[in-house]
């Protein structure tokens, strides 16, 4: 069963597109393996499959999998070098998140402020 939302929370996509469009960005850095993956992305540059699993008790099989899902997220994107295909991180998409936490942000910060001015008064 699916937890209840109130009607704001169910509105707040609508009201703050770039919330609606970071979901699939959050979802996929949900996940432990990929937000390695990310690290290791961000700290290698283009990888393959293989360089991504070194150290690792993942198959390569799983690794391809946790990139398609960061893929679809637009965190990441591959590039063929010859028969080889490389992953390398993609950070735009990123930036859209870290916008739309931005937005969380200063949602709070001015519900905090309405709360103080509410306790003061």
């Amino acid at each position: 069963m699916l937890p209840r939302t109130s009607p704001s929370a169910r509105n707040a996509g609508a009201k703050f597109p770039v919330l609606r469009k970071a979901v699939p960005v959050f979802a996929a850095l949900g996940d432990e393996t990929r937000l390695r993956l990310i690290a290791l992305l961000c700290a290698g540059g283009a990888l393959s499959i293989t360089q991504l699993t070194i150290g690792t008790d993942i198959t390569r099989q799983a690794v391809t999998k946790h990139l398609q899902v960061l893929a679809d997220a637009g965190l990441v994107r591959d590039v063929r070098q010859g028969r080889e295909r490389l992953w390398e991180f993609e950070p735009s998409r990123l930036d859209e998140a870290r916008r739309s936490l931005d937005t969380i942000t200063e949602q709070w910060d001015q519900a905090l402020l309405r709360l103080k001015a509410s306790l003061e008064a």
